[in-house]
């Protein structure tokens, strides 16, 4: 699936993953492959991916992910 992590200021990560995971309003939750279409709040906290070259994570300051058709995109208020 294709993620895009994106702040006011600059665009942080864009590229294909297997696994995010997130900080959300309900407790931490994962999006895989195929995962259902949501959208939801983000606390403070890290957003942990895993892509071909392996795990990375990103301390995020709040903000909204949406999912729909394997593309997934967090706005971020900082990184």
């Amino acid at each position: 699936m294709q993620l895009e992590i994106i702040t006011p200021d600059k665009k942080v990560y864009a590229g294909e993953v297997t696994s995010v995971s997130v900080p959300g309003m309900d407790g931490r939750f994962q999006l895989l492959n195929n995962h259902a279409p949501i959208i939801s709040s983000l606390l403070n906290g890290k957003v942990k991916i895993k892509d071909k070259e392996g795990e990375k994570s990103f301390d995020v300051k709040g903000g909204v992910i949406e999912n729909l058709n394997n593309k997934v995109v967090i706005l971020a208020e900082s990184v």
